[in-house]
């Protein structure tokens, strides 16, 4: 597995030239970063323009935000509702098209930027769609790195695409590690809320129903996410998607749990200092520095009072309650397909367990259960193409499902 450390490594891009106005494509415009992003481009006519909104299935959603920012380009996903998006876009100039394909045509269109917010693996192909044609990506489906990382980076190498971090805690690394830092870093350490269930006992978490796990004490999120940062897996995804974006291997990469979630991430050089990004929980700072790099711009984000918050805390994962980080880590350093599997069965477990099929407690031991049934058949090398993480990821959703099924 090859990362950012095995290169000389330099701030992507930085020769990226700063536009008058931006044109932009957002895949999956109606989810919780798509409409912070669209939140930006709505208070800022005069600085972006949209050429593509794609969303899974939400027509009217759609329609409205289409409507409201001028879009060239409206696609839904699910093309049994192409009927539905062409009358909820009647009397415009709106192109309006349907289909897995089409959402591959959206984000291959020319663009400044694309910011690929769809959540999942559904994300991949149509942000690897981008990636080829050398756009520049906003990457807020951290779904692309953590299933595809080798595969996906390495085409962003031969086309040149800039791939700028939008996640909260990868976008403050990305704020505070200067050029070419690489050999200087001795850590990267990723702050983590602790989420909804940051003091129950284990005891307690075995009864959570799906409205307790939804119930995130800092951050609006969609529902797949914060179920995510309920059992602390997506500070393990974000580990993979660390290693991938910056020049460090996986033994220097660290979670620190901070309640508050104002410090967003931290850097430890080799010289003992520490360099953080700090900010109120709000995804429109971290959005609004891609749309804008290497600029800035202003945002309706709270202000920071750091006298009126007066203190932050920090403590350690508590890897008996929260295992997912640890399993996550773990897959990242065997270096084979390991993290395919670990999203794909982690997604159809977040699906199950919202739909009351399984306990909150059993979401991590059934990806558990998938990995190691992915080892007794050996089927966990490491995805060499598009393809291969398809395949791979399939089986592993295959095997979530028949473990799902028995539990």
């Amino acid at each position: 597995m090859t990362n950012a450390a095995e290169q000389d490594w330099q701030v992507p891009g930085e020769s990226r030239p700063a536009t008058d106005k931006r044109c932009l494509t957002i895949l999956g415009a109606t989810g919780s970063i798509g409409q912070s992003t669209l939140d930006l481009v709505e208070r800022n006519p005069d600085r972006f323009e949209v050429e593509a909104l794609t969303a899974f299935e939400n027509v009217s959603q759609l329609a409205q935000c289409a409507r409201k920012t001028n879009a060239k380009l409206a696609v839904i996903a699910n093309p049994e509702l192409y009927d539905d998006l062409k009358q909820a876009l009647a009397g415009t100039d709106i192109e309006k098209a349907a289909g897995p394909q089409a959402l591959i045509e959206a984000a291959s269109r020319p663009v400044d930027l694309v910011m690929a917010a769809i959540v999942g693996a559904a994300g991949l192909a149509p942000t690897l769609a981008a990636v080829k044609q050398g756009t520049t990506i906003g990457l807020a489906n951290k779904e692309c790195l953590v299933s595809a990382g080798d595969f996906f980076m390495g085409e962003a190498a031969r086309s040149g695409a800039q791939i700028l971090p939008v996640d909260s805690e990868h976008n403050a690394v990305f704020q505070v590690l200067p050029s070419e830092a690489g050999k200087d870093i001795n850590k990267i350490i990723l702050t983590a809320s602790g989420g909804p269930f940051r003091t129950w006992s284990q005891e307690q978490m075995a009864k959570a129903q799906p409205k307790d796990a939804l119930k995130h004490p800092n951050w609006s999120m969609g529902r797949k996410l914060t179920i995510d940062s309920a059992t602390m897996i997506n500070k393990g995804l974000e580990l993979i998607e660390a290693y991938h974006l910056f020049p460090v291997n996986a033994d220097q990469l660290d979670v620190l749990v901070h309640p508050q979630s104002i410090v967003h991430s931290m850097v430890e050089f080799c010289d003992g200092s520490v360099l953080a990004q700090m900010g109120a929980p709000d995804m429109r700072t971290p959005i609004a520095y891609t749309l804008t790099w290497p600029g800035r711009m202003a945002t309706p984000s709270p202000r920071l009072d750091l006298k009126e918050i007066g203190a932050l805390t920090f403590e350690g994962v508590d890897h008996t309650r929260f295992p997912a980080v640890g399993l996550a880590l773990s897959c990242l350093k065997r270096g084979d397909g390991s993290p395919t599997v670990l999203n794909a069965a982690n997604e159809v477990a977040v699906e199950r367990f919202l739909e009351g099929d399984i306990g909150f407690l059993d979401i991590v031991s059934l990806i558990d259960a998938v990995l190691n049934q992915t080892d007794k058949e050996n089927a966990h090398a490491a995805p060499m193409s598009f393809q291969d993480v398809m395949e791979l990821d399939k089986f592993a959703r295959e095997c979530a499902g028949q473990i799902a099924d028995h539990k």
